[in-house]
């Protein structure tokens, strides 16, 4: 027999729930927030995230301070790499899904499409969220 008790922590259940996602609307044409009435205009879910993605996949990674090393894309990387085109569609597809996967809103992302022509990478694929699919072109 022990003279210190044995003193179990008690448990608390963390919350593993998402809140619902929040973001500012963007018009991705001419790559700037919406505002209605003067204030910023807000979309929640799906909406939400493919706004998130869609900046996301257009900020570069490691280069700006005011974002973490998590955020960003590296297809920038590719560019002046001796890599035969069917390389450079492949390392872009995984640096979008790098890029992407690392928001707990997504939880895939499927039929990744990357077609080059001249100076020009076009990127398309299915988000999947736990709102549901949504599809993004860049």
């Amino acid at each position: 027999m022990s003279i210190f008790p044995i003193i179990q922590p008690q448990s608390s259940e963390s919350e593993t729930e998402l809140k619902l996602y929040k973001e500012v609307k963007w018009d991705f044409e001419s790559d700037i927030p919406i505002i209605i009435n003067g204030s910023l205009a807000i979309v929640t879910g799906k909406e939400a995230v493919l706004v998130w993605a869609w900046k996301a996949l257009h900020t570069s990674r490691y280069r700006h301070e005011i974002y973490t090393w998590d955020y960003g894309c590296e297809v920038e990387s590719l560019i002046g790499q001796p890599f035969t085109d069917e390389l450079k569609r492949a390392e872009a597809a995984r640096y979008v899904k790098e890029c992407l996967l690392i928001n707990p809103y997504i939880t895939g992302v499927e039929d990744i499409t990357v077609t080059s022509a001249e100076d020009l990478l076009s990127i398309s694929c299915t988000i999947q969220t736990i709102y549901g699919e949504v599809d993004i072109n860049v």
